[in-house]
């Protein structure tokens, strides 16, 4: 039980604060800077929707207002089945450079996005979602990078509304996936803004659920980096109920174990991210366990310092439980908040899990 106490802590321990440690301390002292200049490629955005007319008036008023030239910009929007009234929004708002691929039954996001690729003429492609706005001058900070002939992909950075706990643990997020692409590449993009090159990009198998995780490691096998530009900036204005963000969680977690099936290569010695894959995303799926036998073995051992463990962790989820039925007092408030953060992201990888091993998938999400 002793073993299983130490060893859960140390999984816990590092997978949170650990490799945070590790990555900024690389990025800090052997770093790989990108050489940044004004420039102005050709750009293609790709925009899939599935059912989007609350959003999309809003979100093509954004796309128009970008800062960037008119004659190099290309925006191409994929309605993939849409049974409301976003195909008959898409067909009024087509123009010269503003065009609409409509798929009649709905195949899912990847396909939709292998179809828009299929027809981009710029040289970056820019992938965005329907919900998010996108700041005026991003477009110019996600391509200054490409002047760097090494940078292959550059991940935007994206604002949400979020509690107390969802909120540290996003910040903590984008500081490792800058950290990660100072030091060499991110894992990963921010999947309501990110640029590829489009000689990088490869068809996405069908069932693709994070293509903003599986696009980048093409890209990296290809030999080029993916970084993060936090200058390029979209904002989600959206606060997401509980129930909405615990979807998007096991989603995206769920998405991190089909990784291992598309593209099993992710965990061999050639993949040059490797490492930072098993320390940034795999160990993550590993701490609900962790949990468990940091608790199992508090109960069994329970003295010293397991005793002051155990008073610890029934602490931790009575901070989560005043959060939920909403008994919270100053800085018990903040506690409580990130107490129940984190349980509720290890209460969706456990759900994850569960979904993957019982073989069920997603096929669209919005």
């Amino acid at each position: 039980m002793k073993m299983l106490f130490w060893l859960s802590l140390a999984l816990i321990f590092f997978a949170y604060a650990g490799y945070p440690i590790w990555l900024y301390f690389r990025a800090r002292f052997w770093p790989r800077p990108v050489r940044r200049a004004s420039l102005s490629p050709s750009v293609t955005i790709l925009l899939a929707v599935h059912c989007e007319e609350k959003t999309l008036p809003g979100k093509l008023h954004n796309l128009a207002a970008l800062d960037y030239p008119p004659d190099l910009l290309e925006v191409i929007v994929i309605s993939d089945g849409s049974t409301d009234e976003t195909n008959r929004i898409l067909a009024a708002w087509e123009a010269s450079n503003r065009r609409t691929v409509i798929l009649p039954n709905n195949r899912g996001k990847a396909t939709a996005l292998n179809c828009g690729v299929a027809e981009a003429k710029g040289e970056i492609v820019v992938f965005t979602d329907a919900r998010q706005t996108i700041a005026s001058g991003a477009l110019r900070n996600l391509v200054a990078n490409f002047a760097d002939p090494s940078v292959g992909c550059v991940s935007g950075e994206l604002i949400i509304p979020s509690s107390q706990g969802v909120s540290l643990y996003w910040r903590l997020e984008k500081k490792i996936r800058y950290w990660e692409g100072l030091a060499g590449s991110t894992v990963g993009a921010t999947g309501a803004l990110y640029a590829v090159r489009r000689n990088l990009l490869l068809p996405l198998p069908q069932e693709t659920i994070l293509d903003d995780v599986y696009i980048p490691f093409q890209v990296v096998r290809q030999g080029q980096r993916v970084i993060f530009e936090p200058l390029a900036l979209a904002w989600d204005d959206l606060r997401p109920g509980p129930k909405r963000e615990f979807r998007r969680k096991v989603r995206t977690l769920l998405g991190n174990y089909q990784l291992l099936q598309l593209a099993p290569w992710v965990l061999m010695r050639a993949n040059s991210l490797r490492l930072q894959f098993v320390c940034h995303k795999l160990l993550r799926l590993l701490i609900p366990l962790a949990l468990v036998g940091l608790l199992v073995s508090t109960l069994w051992l329970r003295k010293g310092v397991y005793e002051l463990a155990l008073a610890l962790q029934v602490t931790f989820y009575a901070l989560a439980a005043l959060s939920i039925f909403r008994a919270k007092v100053g800085i018990v408030a903040r506690l409580s908040d990130i107490s129940l953060a984190f349980l509720v992201l290890n209460t969706a990888a456990a759900v994850a899990f569960i979904y993957f091993v019982t073989g069920r998938k997603v096929l669209w999400a919005r």
